[in-house]
């Protein structure tokens, strides 16, 4: 997997296909194979003529693993999105981020906007604003002795995704500490690129993706049918409403 230096941390990416190209940013706690080529995204995407770029936040995959939380606002990831098209020489594209990687795709939209053709923010509603409610409790469970310890519901869902993936923990929370980091409504009225706000209909975490797109200057809303947060990421009905999207706002 290629690699390059964003401010000094050293970040994974990946390419695949050839096309037009389209940038991917993963969710908390994920990486580029389980949110994007295990669902079939990567798939469908080449299979629609993009060439597929992705990157490993911080924190994850096979990015460099790091612990001090000042490091982790989600501002600063954005950052590094932006540093890969500046690696790899490409000057717009259409972004889509899931979760915490919407609320980086909503960062790199309001600060460099010029790059940004149109955005998807997947798994994330109006908690862009409000920011998320249980992280203290998926920070409790992260850095929980044992799986055994945490009761919290949410925060049992984020312990056995990251144990299941082989993710560094200790890194992690300290991400969750600042990459919740809110969006003000102001600004999130300055972003005026086309957005496809798309949450699961069973998603407890997002937040409402309509009182979202009312936000958002030219903004539409999707409701993942019968889908939560964790499994309405490869959903087939997502993946049709942003091929659909992104053909109406090319």
């Amino acid at each position: 997997m290629p690699n390059f230096l964003s401010d000094g941390v050293n970040l994974a990416y990946e390419v695949f296909g050839a096309g037009k190209p389209i940038l991917l940013i993963h969710g908390f706690a994920s990486n580029i194979e389980i949110n994007w080529v295990s669902t079939g995204w990567v798939e469908t995407l080449t299979g629609a003529g993009y060439r597929v770029i992705a990157l490993d936040n911080r924190g994850h995959g096979r990015s460099q693993k790091l612990y001090d939380p000042r490091l982790y606002f989600a501002h600063e990831m954005a950052a590094d999105a932006a540093r890969l098209l500046d690696h790899l020489e490409i000057e717009r594209l259409p972004v889509i981020g899931y979760s915490m990687g919407a609320r980086i795709a909503a960062f790199l939209a309001l600060r460099e906007p010029r790059r940004v053709a149109a955005a998807v923010f997947g798994g994330m509603g109006l908690n862009l604003v409000t920011g998320l409610a249980d992280s203290e409790a998926i920070i409790s469970a992260l850095t929980a002795e044992t799986l055994a310890e945490v009761t919290d519901r949410s925060g049992r869902q984020f312990r056995i995704f990251a144990e299941h993936s082989g993710a560094d923990r200790a890194a992690l929370a300290a991400c969750m500490i600042n990459s919740r980091e809110p969006m003000s409504v102001a600004d999130v009225r300055r972003i005026e690129l086309p957005v496809l706000v798309a949450v699961g209909a069973d998603d407890d975490m997002a937040g409402s993706p309509d009182d979202l797109a009312k936000l958002l200057p030219h903004a539409e809303a999707f409701t993942i049918p019968r889908r939560d947060h964790m499994r309405a990421t490869g959903d087939p009905t997502f993946k049709a409403a942003t091929l659909d999207f992104f053909r109406r706002h090319p």
